[in-house]
């Protein structure tokens, strides 16, 4: 039996919003595994989707750079939102779009590694820590490219809380953008059916298949399970992953209209994209201020 610890229990609860009664008891009838926890409540209908890595938080910007057929994102995380609103750090993120659009590096690891002006990537972004007074720290570079009939769609939202680059057949430059900023507001992460893994669907028909059974218990006239099986599953499935892929969402911009049916129109067609959010998958700190400020005053008695 795993130890199931207080920051366990933490992490469960605001990644899924479920109790902490809750989240202890997934923990421990899963022997402590985070993603089978996660699983456990959506079963019971105590969490509903979970997006991973929504709940937390790290400070920053992410960004992009463009040149020719090539388009690099990544993020540059800083301590403090404060920070990331300096002149400073986001000049450091345009020298970073700068010189890795203008390299061979396709991941952080290689990213940190290339040279400018005698110095390593990494040693400007230590340099430019000294300078700011905070840790900097780059991560998740993301390398996308395109053909001479492709277009780039990128949008980056709040100077760069979020940012997404696209790849397009066709030219329209305006349509292009409007998928980017779908891509940004609504977060898609496939582009059609048919690029959901096998494995994907099943694990969420059997994660709907286990709510609908519970929820079915609970009812006042509860149904046969083959009936909830065969025809309620069924539509709740489509409807989930319906809502994870680009083309099958109804278009910001006109909501009875699918992605899909827009692209059709400006006689476009989506190939990829990659979509950051900043802080993405990175546990943010939280301090107790008013703790912290006691325990100071406590020094001086």
């Amino acid at each position: 039996m795993a130890n199931i610890t207080a920051q366990m229990i933490k992490e469960l609860r605001e990644s899924t919003g479920a109790g902490m009664l809750d989240c202890k008891k997934a923990l421990v009838e899963t022997d402590g595994n985070m993603d089978a926890a996660v699983t456990w409540l959506r079963e019971r209908g105590i969490a509903k989707a979970i997006k991973k890595g929504s709940a937390v938080a790290a400070e920053g910007l992410c960004s992009y750079a463009i040149k020719g057929n090539k388009a690099v994102l990544f993020e540059l995380n800083s301590q403090t939102d404060f920070v990331a609103q300096n002149a400073k750090f986001t000049d450091l993120l345009n020298t970073v779009g700068e010189i890795l659009v203008n390299s061979n590096a396709t991941n952080d690891e290689e990213a940190l590694k290339v040279e400018s002006n005698g110095k390593t990537l990494e040693t400007v972004i230590l340099e430019a820590s000294g300078v700011i007074g905070e840790k900097l720290s780059l991560r998740r570079v993301t390398v996308l490219t395109k053909n001479d009939d492709e277009i780039f769609g990128a949008y980056k939202h709040m100077g760069g809380h979020i940012v997404v680059v696209a790849v397009l057949k066709g030219s329209n430059e305006e349509v292009a953008k409007d998928v980017a900023m779908q891509i940004a507001a609504l977060n898609p992460k496939y582009v059609s059916r048919n690029d959901i893994p096998a494995s994907v669907v099943e694990s969420e028909r059997q994660v709907i298949l286990a709510a609908a059974l519970n929820e079915n218990k609970e009812s006042d006239k509860p149904k046969p399970e083959n009936i909830v099986a065969e025809r309620i599953v069924p539509g709740r499935l489509e409807k989930s992953l319906k809502e994870t892929c680009l083309l099958s969402q109804g278009f910001v911009k006109n909501p009875d209209q699918t992605v899909e049916a827009y692209l059709q129109g400006a006689k476009m067609s989506v190939t990829t994209f990659v979509r950051l959010l900043v802080g993405e998958g990175i546990e943010k700190v939280e301090s107790d201020f008013a703790a912290e400020v006691a325990a100071q005053s406590a020094q001086f008695k």
